[in-house]
């Protein structure tokens, strides 16, 4: 069900809008509050799901200079992944 309503935009928030909707980006102005408002949904969806912010924070790290990756060796990246969850687990344990 749609109910009608009315918004108020500053005048640069309209004028985007409806730059967007030149562009062909969307078909109105409508469009655009509606999908504004989608994306914010999905984000405060997104927010509850792990696997979301999981993608988020990898995004986020591959963002990151070279220089800031952290060093993981084929073979032996599983054995230091394990330990550093042991170090802590260690920590948690030890109230560190």
């Amino acid at each position: 069900m749609n109910v009608k309503n009315t918004v108020t935009l500053s005048d640069e928030d309209l004028r985007y809008a409806e730059e967007l909707v030149e562009d062909g980006r969307y078909p109105s102005v409508d469009e655009v509050i509606r999908d504004g408002l989608a994306r914010i949904r999905r984000e405060d969806q997104a927010a509850d799901d792990p696997v979301a912010g999981m993608a988020d924070e990898i995004r986020r790290r591959m963002e990151l200079p070279r220089d800031q990756w952290i060093p993981l060796e084929g073979d032996t990246m599983f054995d230091e992944v394990r330990a550093l969850i042991r170090e802590r687990k260690a920590a948690k344990q030890n109230g560190v």
